[in-house]
């Protein structure tokens, strides 16, 4: 495609070669540089990995994912579930503190997943509009000092994995914060603290307790990609994320760096927002039409976008679960206008006299992910190739993007990637668990997608839920509210100066990283 290329052509970025403003990291810092700014630390309003990846350091959870997708114990020590699965009684290890010296007990952990659901606070982040809606939270209380109990309204696979994610926080100074001081003044848990935040520059933690290797981690906001190479290159950034596709022969060539390239588990798509904001246009309407959104299915060249835009060769994804946990009898719809048109005009929706079927805006961040602004740049220009008028809008992450997403007003398309798993298809489809859900951001309402979880939860053998999985795959590949694309690599800058190895799940896991012997 003509247009790719000029893209590549014109993204061709000269790379600072020095006077770069920053030094070189002490031996006891390690310095990470991300692509976009920081949203909130609030353990209950936290919702992008960029924040997660902060929260982590600073917040202890019960269990934690490791590297190989295996759950281990973090704060808790161990569990049991009752006969019917909808409690579980979470032992916690004695003698824990957050970072102003309270005690954290069996109380905190049960105040965390109160806080987080308490509807008259409206929080949406993670571990709210997410975890506990997945989970069908309850209610949660300490039964003891060490002892906190949780309770479900539906058994579950996948709770561990689930929790991993809730932050554990302390009762009584987050009961005396402001909603300001929640979000910019964390009150940790875990091993670090927050010594600064300077919103747009950089967030510098500094270590308060085992486990973790360096003193004091700093995340420093660097939103041009070829600033973060030279920065990198320099010797100033020890690690930065989303390594442009141009520029890593750059860093392999530096003797300074490498990049690792990792195959990821972000799903990356387009979302149909599918909400009344859009409902009266003639394209708001039009792809609401299940037909419709199946046809422009049809319209973009997806592997060519990954070799050309993205340095890699990817096959599309056919549902919203990562392989191996995919259902293999699902086939990516191919590159095929011609089917596209024709299906569009089955639809009710022919060219017009100036060969436009219908107009639509493709809102996307610019700088979140690998290439991003070019890759919708391309997408709205195959939709246009079938007669779909798109005009497309590049915004900036936190300030624009990342607020239209939380009040699902982005669209009617809105270019967006969301994290997954190695570990269980349940997780990933966890996404869409209600109608209702925030993580719901399309408002699809296919009961025969929605509806089948009770199947799921009612299923006697691993074999019976699986076949349920792969009917509400099928759904979604046939139906769904996404024009799938594919699971994003992910390609890392990494300073020769510290030994750290780069995961598939975007988890920027610091405390084993270590310098380089």
């Amino acid at each position: 495609m003509a247009y790719i290329r000029r893209m590549l052509s014109a993204g061709a970025l000269a790379l600072l070669a020095s006077g770069t403003a920053s030094a070189a990291p002490a031996d006891d810092t390690i310095v990470v540089g991300l692509s976009a700014d920081v949203s909130t630390l609030d353990p209950d309003q936290v919702d992008t990995r960029i924040d997660m990846n902060i929260a982590q350091h600073i917040f202890g959870t019960l269990y934690s994912v490791a590297q190989d997708g295996s759950i281990k114990p973090n704060l808790a020590t161990g569990y049991e579930v009752s006969a019917d699965g909808l409690e579980y009684t979470f032992s916690i290890k004695p003698g824990l503190t957050c970072e102003d010296g309270e005690k954290l007990t069996a109380e905190d952990v049960a105040y965390s997943f109160t806080r987080g659901a308490d509807p008259k606070n409206g929080f949406t982040g993670n571990t709210p509009g997410f975890v506990l809606e997945s989970l069908e939270y309850k209610s949660a209380e300490a039964v003891d000092g060490l002892h906190v109990k949780i309770k479900l309204g539906k058994k579950s696979s996948i709770v561990l994995g689930m929790l991993s994610e809730a932050f554990i926080h302390c009762k009584d100074s987050y009961e005396k914060m402001s909603a300001e001081q929640a979000s910019s003044k964390p009150i940790g848990s875990g091993s670090y603290r927050l010594v600064s935040w300077d919103r747009g520059s950089e967030v510098v933690l500094e270590k308060v307790k085992d486990p973790g290797v360096f003193k004091k981690i700093i995340f420093r906001v660097i939103p041009e990609p070829s600033t973060r190479t030279a920065e990198l290159i320099a010797g100033n950034v020890d690690i930065t994320t989303n390594v442009a596709p141009d520029q890593i022969q750059t860093i392999n060539n530096s003797g300074t760096a490498d990049v690792q390239q990792v195959a990821g588990t972000r799903r990356i798509y387009v979302g149909f927002n599918l909400r009344d904001k859009f409902t009266g246009t003639k394209g708001g309407d039009a792809i609401k039409k299940p037909e419709v959104r199946r046809a422009l299915q049809y319209a973009v060249d997806v592997p060519t976008i990954c070799s050309q835009l993205l340095n890699f060769k990817c096959e599309r994804a056919s549902s919203l679960v990562n392989p191996p946990n995919d259902d293999p009898n699902l086939k990516p719809f191919p590159y095929d206008p011609a089917e596209a048109e024709k299906l569009l005009d089955a639809a009710g929706y022919p060219r017009g006299a100036d060969g436009v079927r219908f107009e639509l805006k493709l809102q996307a961040p610019r700088g979140r992910y690998l290439n991003d602004a070019n890759v919708a740049m391309a997408i709205g220009q195959y939709l246009s190739d079938i007669g779909v008028k798109t005009e497309v809008e590049a915004l900036d992450w936190s300030s624009v993007f990342r607020p239209l997403m939380r009040k699902h007003e982005a669209g009617p398309l809105f270019f967006i990637g969301d994290g997954g798993s190695i570990w269980s298809a349940i997780y990933d489809m966890s996404i869409l668990p209600t109608v209702t859900a925030e993580t719901n951001d399309t408002g699809w309402s296919d009961p025969n997608w929605f509806d089948s979880w009770a199947k799921i939860d009612a299923a006697k053998t691993p074999e019976e839920q699986r076949a349920v999985i792969n009917q509400m795959l099928k759904v979604f590949h046939d139906e769904g509210p996404w024009l799938l694309l594919y699971f994003q690599p992910d390609f890392y800058g990494v300073s020769k100066r510290i030994a750290w190895t780069a995961r598939r799940d975007e988890h920027i896991d610091l405390f084993n990283a270590s310098l380089a012997k």
